[in-house]
C-alpha cells in the first residue's frame, strides 16, 4: 500500500519549522528518523496533509554532557549514535545498556531516541529508560521552550503531550549525585522485535545507601509503567536481600500486562520481578 498524497517541506532552520507547524496544525507532522512514521503512513494508519522533515535544521544532531553533568540528546541524534558513544559507556551505564538492544542495526542507523519517545508505543524502550533516569523532553513552539517531564509526555498508546505547533527538541538527563549504576534488561522473541518485557533499572548510591532508585516497565500495560512503589522500597537504605526483593514484587505487582500469544499476564509479572532482582542484583558489575 501507497501512502495518501502529502505536501514534503524541508525546511532550514527549526523557526522555519515551527512556522510550518502554526501554519497547518494538526495537518502536518514532523519527520525526523522515519522509522515509526514512515511505516505508519504506508499502512494509512496517519494520513498528514504537510510533512515537516527536520533532518535539514542544525543544531539537534548534538550528544552532549554540560559541565554539571547533565546530559542533552537532540532529535535528530541517532540510535547509532548512542550505541557507539564512549560518553554513554563511560558514565550513563543504563543508556549505554539500552541502546544496543533497539529494534535492529537497519533501524539504530536512522531512527532516534527522541522520535522514540514521540511514537509513545507502549513497547518503545527509551520511555523507560528515560522515566527510570527522571529525564524530560524540551518542546520549542512559538512561546518559547518548555521542558516536559518523561512521566507526563506520554499520554496514552501513541499520543504524547505536544502541542500541534510544536516539536520536541531534544532529550535531557538530570546529572546524577553519588555513584550511579544502571541496566537495562529485554526479553523479545527474536533479536529486533518489541519487547514482551522490558526493564529498566537505575540507581544512585552514596554512603552505602540508596539515594535515588528509578525502575520503569516496558510493554506490560498500555504505556511505559514508572514503579514509583518498587523505588521507594529501595531509597534510604543499603541494598539488600529484602530490599531487592520487596521492590521486584511491587513493581511485578505495578505491571499491567495482558495473556496474548507472547505468554500470561503471570509470566510476564514473573519476568518483570526476575529482571528488577537482576538489574539490583549485578548494579557494581555495571557501575559507571
Amino acid at each position: 500500500m501507497y501512502p495518501s498524497r502529502f505536501r514534503y517541506e524541508a525546511p532550514h532552520s527549526l523557526d522555519e519549522a515551527l512556522a510550518l507547524l502554526r501554519d497547518h496544525g494538526d495537518e502536518a507532522k514532523v519527520l525526523a528518523g522515519g522509522q515509526s512514521l514512515v511505516p505508519l503512513l504506508k499502512l494509512r494508519f496517519a494520513a498528514p496533509g504537510l510533512l515537516v522533515d527536520i533532518n535539514r535544521v542544525p543544531g539537534l544532531d548534538h550528544l552532549t554532557e554540560a559541565p554539571d553533568g547533565t546530559l542533552h540528546v537532540g532529535a535528530l541524534c541517532r540510535h547509532a549514535t548512542l550505541e557507539r558513544s564512549a560518553l554513554l559507556a563511560d558514565g550513563h551505564p543504563l543508556m549505554a545498556s539500552a541502546a544496543p538492544l533497539i529494534a535492529d542495526p537497519i533501524v539504530r542507523n536512522r531512527g532516534t531516541l527522541v522520535g522514540s519517545l514521540c511514537h509513545s508505543d507502549p513497547q518503545g524502550d527509551w520511555a523507560s529508560v528515560l522515566l527510570a533516569l527522571g529525564g524530560y523532553v524540551v518542546a520549542a513552539g512559538p512561546a518559547g521552550r518548555r521542558p516536559i517531564a518523561a512521566a507526563d509526555f506520554s499520554l496514552g498508546p501513541f499520543e504524547n503531550a505536544l502541542r500541534p505547533d510544536e516539536i520536541a527538541v531534544e532529550a535531557v538527563v538530570p546529572a546524577a549525585r553519588g555513584a550511579v549504576s544502571g541496566t537495562y534488561f529485554k526479553l523479545e522473541r527474536r533479536v529486533g522485535d518489541f519487547a514482551t518485557v522490558g526493564v529498566a533499572v537505575a540507581l544512585e548510591t552514596a554512603g552505602g545507601l540508596v539515594t535515588r532508585a528509578g525502575i520503569a516497565l516496558t510493554g506490560v500495560g498500555p504505556s511505559n509503567i514508572q514503579a514509583t512503589a518498587a523505588e521507594q522500597a529501595l531509597v534510604g537504605k543499603p541494598l539488600s536481600a529484602e530490599s531487592v526483593e520487596e521492590a521486584a514484587q511491587l513493581a511485578a505487582e505495578a505491571a499491567r500486562p495482558r495473556s496474548d500469544h507472547r505468554g500470561s499476564a503471570a509470566y510476564k509479572r514473573h519476568v518483570v520481578a526476575t529482571f528488577v532482582r537482576r538489574g539490583l542484583t549485578r548494579e557494581e558489575a555495571v557501575a559507571a
